[in-house]
């Protein structure tokens, strides 16, 4: 049996697994990823969990054809170079000379929210079908686009930031510092956010939302907004109603560009039941060019949870080969 060696690389975790031919992890190992750190601290760690979730399977090195890796960044494929890494600060570092000091493996670098569309093409949510879109929408939006069932990143292999996509003319401020970006008015972070000032603005505290943060908006977490939203609080609705406006505008732009088969939800929103599901799917039509006259893809929950991201950094391949038969 093959097996394949991956590591999900976040600002929170390092999660390296063992992946079997049939997309199955036999081995998990996770640490904290240690943001802070300097690179050479970083890159040891990536290398001594990956190492032992081999060796909790009784494999080694010699067992594995090359190693990949998902990472939060723009990545250069043909050099390696992460040319934005936010979560860790790291800016142009050449990450294939620092892993080449821990292993004798051929490496493969690729984006992480790229790992997990990837994923769930191969093992998840989207095993039935060819063409998707994945937005893992949480403290940030990250997006993966896969056409023929390859990852789709664009001519320099750095494309598919969807949430970086400008959603709003001179908007909110992202964390990337553009304005306007979906990831400003689409992520978790960015739903908390609009709804404190919100309940900052309206006038008395009758909301269910006051009583769900203690009477402290910054303590108002997004299952406390949806937990509301389910018990039709006013301004819960208002605001729910709101994010799924904007989120559906943002989705209708890559229908109207790709036009995939499904779009894949990942995050913590996307559990936040099949109620908010099905409201994003009603107002998708409308939202979209000719999708009320054509249709528009469905929207569906990932499958796969943080495996995604594994299994899709396990099962990389040099770009020109990403492309994997669906398993019958």
């Amino acid at each position: 049996m093959k097996y394949h060696l991956g590591l999900d690389v976040g600002g929170t975790n390092l999660a390296a697994g063992v992946v079997t031919e049939r997309y199955e992890i036999i081995s998990r190992k996770s640490v904290p990823s240690g943001a802070g750190r300097s690179l050479e601290e970083i890159v040891r760690a990536m290398a001594d969990v990956s190492g032992a979730a081999l060796t909790a399977v009784g494999l080694s090195e010699a067992d594995v054809e090359y190693w990949g890796i998902g990472m939060p960044s723009y990545i250069n494929p043909e050099t390696g170079l992460l040319v934005h890494a936010n979560c860790f600060g790291w800016r142009n570092v050449a990450i294939l000379d620092a892993l080449a000091r821990h292993t004798k493996l051929p490496v493969v670098v690729e984006n992480d929210a790229n790992c997990a569309a990837y994923g769930e093409i191969l093992a998840g949510a989207g095993k039935d079908y060819d063409n998707a879109v994945m937005l893992t929408l949480g403290t940030g939006v990250g997006g993966g686009i896969i056409l023929n069932r390859r990852i789709y990143a664009g001519a320099d292999g750095m494309g598919g930031e969807l949430g970086h996509t400008k959603l709003v003319y001179n908007g909110r401020q992202c964390t990337c510092g553009q304005y306007g970006c979906m990831e400003a008015y689409c992520s978790a972070r960015a739903l908390a956010g609009m709804t404190r000032e919100e309940m900052a603005a309206a006038p008395g505290r009758d909301s269910l939302l006051w009583e769900a943060c203690g009477g402290v908006p910054e303590a108002l977490t997004v299952r406390q907004i949806f937990d509301a939203w389910e018990q039709k609080d006013p301004l819960a609705e208002k605001m729910v109603d709101q994010y799924v406006e904007y989120l559906t505008a943002g989705m209708s732009t890559f229908i109207t560009i790709f036009r995939p088969e499904i779009i894949i939800l990942g995050g913590g929103v996307s559990n936040a039941g099949e109620a908010f599901l099905e409201k994003i799917n009603r107002r998708l039509g409308a939202q979209t060019f000719a999708g009320m006259e054509i249709g528009v893809p469905r929207v569906i929950r990932a499958k796969l949870g943080n495996d995604a991201g594994i299994i899709g950094a396990a099962m990389l391949r040099p770009r020109k080969q990403q492309s994997i038969k669906k398993r019958k």
